[in-house]
């Protein structure tokens, strides 16, 4: 999983020419540790055809404010540089795959 900044937040998400999963994430949010080794899983599973990133939303608050980011854990599925489907709060690996059917 990448490790997303300011510094990289375009080259990695908006260029990628396959889809990204962002996790806008804070340090005091149980549900985002709770979900963080599924999308592990999910990063290893599908890294053919799904890049999937994490951003603290603490250290980079306008990127999260660009986006809409008000609860965590937010999961934005991004493609072709834009945000084509948001889920929030952690969910169960089966019911979050269900989520991104056909996204990626």
């Amino acid at each position: 999983m990448i490790t997303l900044t300011a510094e990289n937040f375009a080259d990695v998400v908006l260029r990628s020419d396959k889809p990204v999963l962002v996790d806008f994430w804070t340090e005091w949010c149980p549900p985002c540790r709770m979900v963080a080794p599924v999308l592990e899983e999910i990063a290893g599973e599908y890294a053919d055809r799904l890049t999937v990133a994490k951003l603290n939303a603490e250290d980079h608050p306008e990127i999260a404010a660009r986006y809409g980011v008000m609860g965590f854990p937010t999961l934005n599925l991004y493609r072709d540089g834009e945000v084509v489907r948001q889920i929030i709060g952690a969910k169960p690996k089966r019911l979050l795959l269900a989520e991104l059917d056909g996204g990626f």
